[in-house]
């Protein structure tokens, strides 16, 4: 069965039937799925997918935020298989390590500030953010704090589907499946301004946001509150970039209260606005950062929480035994993959190239393609990741009542014209890989508008 699946000589037909006989997948209703049948994606190369019928799709989103280098890239796949032939697994337990994750650990902190020392290994980034609630609980209880419980985070902000992780994020749909949050995690405002910026101007509105922050721990308590997550700006929730006047005024309150500030990176780490991590991008320093996606490029799968020096050396010389681990944290061959993917990077001058080449251009004609569309109210975005704000009324920034159906249209005729985008609410985003040549964004921006196009003729808007 295995061979020839990876061989495809099945039809599309016998594996949708296979897809619907085995398998709940993510994010969808899987009786609809089943009735409609899956595409089935067999081959990749570069920023291109094709499906098993044969046809190609430029992929706009990276797969989902992690193919950061492209597909089939020699390096990677070579860096996996001397791994596996060197030494195809071994744990973190037992008092033992290995070359493979201590060189893409040296690796790693090369690429951040002297504030950071430390990583646990993770496979993905919910468990990386399902990690950072139990160590910053176990940190505040080493330094003497041990009141200090609570999360606050943020509504429509996304940190991982597991228990943990999700009661984090502030997905309400998600929170009603699974009798989330769990205790000890309580959600502020988001700091989307088109959608709830109102009279205000950017900088007021992002201030206000950031207070929101202020008045939750000064409601909860000081010396109850353990850190504030947050996503430099938000993925799924829709790329929602905040105003600049918000990650200033939220470091400062994190400061003043003595509450750590941990940056969910798992999107926009390893390039993705033109810096290497998001946080350096808007100028702020967190205390932890959870990182996945485009560790490895999305090959293999491998995550981690890199921790500060604060963190770690309390948790080293005062923690004793840390009752935490997974059985392939810090895999040899995800390391060996993960450590080939920065070098490849760095050997390239990728993350140079997207904040002064391919990321200006990106930015610079998506915004001139939709400025004047009667259908878009906004735009934003920097390096390789972007967002397109759908719009009943432009002047008053009125959001359609069905939004999501909407954008979800969109992104159908998006798959039609051989194009993968994505909606989320009100918002069709784009993130393709970082290694995107001039020509690739052109074809995505031709295509995506085509999709908006079709969407705007279809209401009647165009």
């Amino acid at each position: 069965m295995s061979n020839l699946l990876t061989q495809h000589l099945y039809s599309t037909e016998t594996y949708q039937e296979l897809d619907a006989k085995h398998h709940i997948n993510a994010f969808l209703d899987q009786k609809a799925l089943n009735e409609e049948g899956p595409r089935v994606m067999v081959n990749a190369n570069g920023l291109n997918i094709w499906d098993s019928d044969g046809k190609r799709y430029l992929d706009g989103m990276s797969g989902l935020w992690c193919t950061n280098i492209g597909y089939g890239r020699r390096e990677l796949i070579e860096a996996a298989t001397q791994q596996l032939e060197q030494l195809s697994y071994y744990n973190l337990f037992f008092h033992t390590t290995h070359p493979s994750v201590l060189k893409l650990s040296e690796k790693l902190f090369e690429l951040l500030s002297d504030r950071f020392s430390h990583v646990i290994y993770t496979n993905s980034g919910s468990e990386s953010n399902e990690v950072l609630i139990r160590t910053i609980r176990r940190y505040w209880d080493v330094v003497g704090k041990p009141t200090k419980k609570i999360f606050i985070s943020r509504e429509n902000g996304y940190h991982g589907s597991t228990v943990g992780s999700a009661s984090l994020g502030g997905f309400k749909f998600m929170h009603e499946m699974g009798d989330l949050p769990i205790p000890g995690i309580v959600h502020i405002g988001e700091p989307y301004y088109y959608a709830h910026g109102g009279d205000m101007t950017p900088e007021e509105f992002g201030l206000a946001r950031a207070r929101e922050l202020e008045t939750k721990i000064l409601e909860l308590g000081a010396d109850n509150v353990a850190a504030f997550v947050a996503e430099p700006f938000q993925g799924a929730g829709g790329m929602i970039f905040p105003p600049e006047s918000y990650w200033p005024e939220i470091q400062r309150i994190c400061r003043k209260y003595d509450v750590l500030l941990c940056a969910d990176e798992v999107i926009g780490g390893f390039g993705r606005t033109g810096e290497w991590f998001a946080h350096q991008y808007f100028g702020f320093e967190p205390d932890t950062l959870s990182i996945a996606k485009g560790l490895t490029s999305g090959y293999i799968p491998m995550g981690g929480l890199v921790l500060s020096k604060r963190i770690a050396d309390a948790l080293v010389e005062k923690g004793g035994v840390f009752a935490h681990g997974l059985t392939y944290s810090g895999h040899p061959v995800a390391a060996a993959v993960a450590l080939a993917n920065i070098e490849t990077m760095q050997r390239e001058g990728i993350v140079e190239k997207v904040k002064q080449d391919t990321g200006p251009y990106l930015q610079k004609n998506l915004r001139e393609m939709f400025a004047q569309h009667p259908l878009i109210g906004d735009v934003q975005g920097a390096g390789m990741v972007a967002a397109i704000q759908f719009t009943e009324n432009k002047a008053t920034r009125k959001l359609f009542a069905n939004e999501a159906d909407i954008t979800w249209r969109c992104r159908s005729f998006g798959f039609e014209e051989g194009v993968i985008i994505r909606s989320t609410a009100g918002r069709m985003i784009m993130a393709p890989a970082l290694v995107a040549t001039h020509a690739e964004i052109d074809e995505l921006l031709e295509k995506t508008q085509r999709a908006v196009d079709r969407t705007a003729q279809e209401l009647g808007i165009l």
